[in-house]
């Protein structure tokens, strides 16, 4: 049986859903499939339970460490890892249901399955037509659109030579369903998804070492964004070990857990551990999806568009991680919204990176958006700089929280924004200030003309926008 649509998503992450009622709202005629469950990566596997378990994280660093600081005592405080699980799942739980809640309300349809694009056949001339392998067992269901959105994801990468079994060897994917916690553990990478697992595990009582093999943490944020979480990380007892490549073939188990060794700087190094953790980046899930009957070119794993989301077959778009470029769930988001406002309207939509604002939920939190200092001056920018720390900040001292800082850069021929980074309590909150003023094309002068409410953490950006012509107040 063959089902007519104007549209087909192939993916029920944050960019397929999101497409999907964007496409709704527009009266289009619209499917998604979805072969694990609606919400993908970022709900399931991602963005959702890694903020609740962090969140538990917190909770018990604070009672641990800090209650005493606001004339709190504690005693006998426990964790119970279970309890940290049961909450993730049921958060969790209360997302999916919205999600299908949502689904429902839009009158779309969704189909629990595995699509895969066919050529050109009986049911069209072009290629497109998506075959769904059911979950149930069911007979397929062969679904023909005018449009495809491809939205199928990232799954991580693994280290060739290192078996990743799920359990003694795991990804975040395996992480995240743990139900005992190790002593200790060998985390292999020091981007964003590994920096936070460190500063998970180390709230938790873990033992933890980070190898990097860049020259230092985050290797793609502003150089003091990246020695602020590494100095702070360390007090807290992270091992950090940077210019580090692993050497897979020297990977090997034992009875206490697992060896590797990594040459560091030109010196071979032995590192111990009862779990390893690999956290190298992502690859698109472009497999066995029937590329392979169109048009559409891929690199690295990862699917070609153009400025609309389309791909070489210009009826078939793609978004999301599978893309590659910044791997965030509200980037999908709103590249789906792009790509169906680009089929319905023409319009074209298309995200420029210098926009997205990048956040890390470690401790401290980070977040950042447009040119770091670096960056900007290789792009040939004469640039000024204002920072603020959040010592100077009432609300953070009240708040028990004044590591960290905020830095506006800006261009000193125009005074254009050109990029804001934060460290510090809410950060990863006060961010949406600065994506605002950055569509916006606020200057730090504008910035600085919103009244800030006092107290309140915001306030660092507005004084931290005075500083880039030395006018901050309270420095």
């Amino acid at each position: 049986m063959a089902n007519e649509y104007d549209l087909v998503i192939i993916g029920g992450g944050a960019g397929g859903y999101v497409a999907a009622i964007r496409a709704a709202q527009h009266g289009l005629k619209t499917a998604i499939v979805e072969h694990v469950a609606m919400g993908g990566t970022c709900l399931h596997r991602g963005c959702i339970p890694s903020k609740a378990m962090l969140r538990s994280a917190e909770v018990y660093r604070t009672l641990r460490r800090d209650a005493e600081d606001f004339g709190v005592q504690t005693a006998g405080v426990t964790l119970h890892f279970e309890r940290v699980q049961e909450r993730k799942a049921a958060i969790v739980e209360q997302l999916f249901n919205g999600v299908r809640t949502l689904m429902h309300k839009g009158k779309i349809d969704v189909y629990e399955g595995f699509g895969r694009i066919l050529g050109p056949s009986i049911f069209s001339p072009m290629p497109g037509t998506v075959s769904v392998e059911m979950a149930d067992g069911s007979e397929n269901q062969m679904l023909i659109p005018k449009n495809v959105i491809i939205a199928t994801g990232t799954t991580p990468r693994t280290l060739p030579g290192i078996p990743v079994d799920g359990e003694i060897v795991v990804t975040s994917d395996h992480a995240l369903n743990i139900r005992e916690l190790p002593k200790s553990i060998v985390i292999v990478g020091g981007g964003v998804i590994g920096v936070e697992w460190a500063s998970m595990f180390i709230d938790f009582g873990v033992e933890v070492t980070v190898i990097e093999q860049g020259d230092r943490l985050l290797p793609l944020e502003d150089s003091e964004i990246s020695k602020t979480l590494a100095k702070e990380l360390t007090a807290r007892g992270v091992k950090i070990v940077t210019s580090a490549t692993v050497k897979a073939d020297s990977f090997q188990r034992n009875d206490e857990g697992i060896t590797v060794m990594a040459d560091v700087a030109g010196e071979v190094q032995t590192f111990e551990g009862e779990r390893l953790f690999i956290s190298i980046g992502r690859t698109g899930n472009v497999g066995d999806i029937g590329l392979q009957n169109t048009e559409i070119e891929t690199v690295n794993d990862f699917i070609q568009v153009n400025e609309h989301y389309q791909t070489k077959e210009s009826h078939i778009y793609a978004i999301g991680d599978v893309i590659g470029g910044v791997q965030l769930a509200h980037v999908a988001s709103n590249e789906g919204i792009a790509a169906v406002e680009h089929i319905v309207t023409g319009e074209n939509r298309f995200i420029n990176g210098l926009d997205i604002p990048r956040c890390i939920y470690s401790y401290p939190e980070a977040a950042s958006i447009g040119y770091s200092e670096e960056q900007a001056r290789e792009a040939g920018f004469n640039i000024k700089v204002g920072k603020f720390p959040f010592q100077g900040n009432g609300k953070a001292l009240v708040y028990g929280d004044t590591v960290g800082f905020v830095k506006v850069i800006a261009d000193e021929a125009t005074n254009d924004l050109l990029g804001v980074h934060m460290v510090g309590p809410h950060v990863t909150d006060m961010i949406s200030e600065a994506s605002l003023a950055k569509i916006l094309d606020a200057t730090p002068w504008e910035i600085s003309l919103a009244i800030h409410p006092h107290p309140t953490l915001s306030e660092v950006f507005a004084e931290a926008s005075l500083a880039v012509d030395n006018l901050a107040i309270h420095k």
